[in-house]
């Protein structure tokens, strides 16, 4: 099985910045997709940013040139630096990997447990 901690999340003023993280343990064999994503109250989770095997990323437009996702593949473990943040941010965000484990042999998807996300005004 494969487990997901996620960290970081917290109140911060408005401008401020906060890092999340997202390590992954268990019997990984390989991760092939990681993303974050956030539901705010009464809205649909959606998609934040992502990354690819390859270091290759996407954001959604909301966030672009304020957030930067990251990934250090030796600790499985991916990172998401949020810059001046805004409280049209505030929201829980959830880690999102595809991993093939040890026995698996096809991908399977994982969700960390959510951190809060508050920015104040």
């Amino acid at each position: 099985q494969v487990q997901l901690v996620e960290s970081g999340g917290g109140l911060v003023q408005a401008g401020g910045s906060l890092r999340l993280s997202c390590a992954a343990s268990g019997s990984i064999f390989s991760i092939t997709f990681m993303g974050w994503y956030r539901q705010a109250p009464g809205k649909q989770r959606e998609l934040v940013a992502r990354i690819t095997v390859g270091a290759n990323t996407n954001y959604a437009d909301s966030v672009k040139g304020r957030f930067t996702i990251s990934r250090d593949n030796a600790k499985n473990t991916m990172y998401l630096q949020m810059n001046s943040l805004t409280p049209e941010d505030t929201a829980v965000y959830y880690c999102n990997l595809l991993v093939i484990t040890a026995t698996s042999g096809v991908p399977i998807e994982f969700w960390g447990q959510g951190t809060q996300v508050t920015v104040s005004s």
